[in-house]
């Protein structure tokens, strides 16, 4: 990914999943991936157990996907990676509500005491030592930090009883207590499948077709018609940026030109975005640090005081990446009664990349869903 002197990116990359072996995933070749277990970025000062909580019903998140995003004219952000992590549990997610996901950003100067200085060779061999289980413990469940232990065999850590329960029927049960490893390669049933994001340039050529941008009245030549679709226009964009647009299908003083106005301006965000993303139609992601997201509606959109300041610095948040509706064909997560979706996710993370703060630090996530 390009990023300018101003850790701003100069376009917009898209991101597509593609099988790979599962070494070139690990913490070491610091990777952009969907699903498994983190490849932490900073090694030994990992996220609580009750960081990772759902703050729904408290279990433990997993992994959703984590970005490699350095800023490249920053030492201090030489190696700097977003995790979005999300509540298995379908129950916990709801119509434009972000409480069952949560981001962390982590970045490292390229000196620093858990890789090396020159870049990494792909090599399965190369610096097989450079992972989290060094310095510490990690769950065998969901490679979170473990805090927690088997009972029985006191070898095999864990971040909270759910994930022990579910290690304990998916593998644990054959092996405690018979002197035999845990096998870190096994996928415990709680984690996403695995994959590599693939990111690129979107590419040039792919701009909106400029009938999508014009007026319906744009051929009107009646004077008295363009004041009149300029007055509607003015009232629509009022109640737009008031955050009414959606609640004015119940009002019987609403003009109905303002309704069909309210449901043009929605085909026309959809259709934008339908378009812009059938250019790369595989593309689960959108990067472009300090751009604008490509939302798929005018409803439910944030107003700058919507995404809080940086919770270490107090600066503000600006966008970096969206993850895309599409990745879902790809996560399993469909249940017969109820399944875990999203519109689009919109990842807001600190203007300043700070460095005060925990090692891994909270960023702010909103979720769009289309609603009927």
């Amino acid at each position: 990914m390009s990023l300018e002197d101003t850790g701003y990116s100069s376009g917009v990359d898209v991101g597509y999943v593609d099988e790979a072996e599962s070494w070139k995933l690990e913490s070491r070749f610091f990777p952009s991936k969907v699903g498994g277990r983190p490849a932490w970025l900073n090694l030994s000062e990992l996220p609580s157990p009750k960081d990772m909580e759902c703050e729904k019903c408290h279990e433990a998140c997993i992994l959703l996907c984590q970005i490699y995003a350095p800023i490249e004219t920053r030492n201090d952000c030489f190696h700097r990676t977003l995790f979005v992590f999300l509540c298995r549990n379908p129950k916990c997610s709801s119509t434009n509500d972000n409480s069952s996901f949560i981001v962390f950003r982590s970045q490292l100067r390229r000196e620093n005491d858990f890789y090396p200085f020159d870049p990494p060779e792909e090599s399965e061999s190369w610096h097989p030592e450079c992972k989290a289980e060094k310095w510490c413990d990690l769950c065998a469940a969901c490679g979170n930090k473990g805090v927690s232990q088997c009972g029985r065999c006191k070898k095999v850590k864990y971040c909270g009883r759910g994930h022990q329960v579910i290690h304990w029927k998916d593998h644990h049960k054959r092996i405690c207590g018979t002197g035999v490893a845990c096998d870190s390669e096994e996928k415990c049933s709680c984690l996403l499948p695995e994959y590599e994001l693939i990111v690129e340039p979107e590419g040039d050529g792919e701009k909106i077709p400029k009938e999508k941008e014009l007026s319906e009245d744009e051929d009107d030549d009646d004077d008295d018609d363009d004041a009149a679709e300029e007055a509607r226009l003015k009232e629509f964009e009022k109640l737009s940026r008031e955050g009414k647009i959606g609640t004015l299908a119940g009002d019987e003083s609403v003009n109905a030109d303002l309704l069909n106005m309210a449901a043009c301006e929605e085909d026309k965000t959809f259709n934008t975005f339908k378009t812009r993303i059938s250019k790369n139609s595989d593309q689960v992601l959108r990067y472009q640090r300090g751009g604008i997201p490509l939302w798929m509606s005018d409803e439910h959109t944030p107003k700058d005081a919507d995404v809080p300041p940086c919770a270490y610095c107090g600066s503000k948040r600006i966008f970096e990446f969206q993850v895309l509706p599409q990745l879902l064909n790809h996560l399993c997560l469909d249940d017969v009664s109820q399944s875990i979706d999203w519109g689009i996710l919109v990842i807001y993370t600190c203007e300043h990349s700070c460095n005060e703060g925990p090692a891994y630090k909270r960023e702010f996530l909103w979720k769009q869903d289309i609603t009927q």
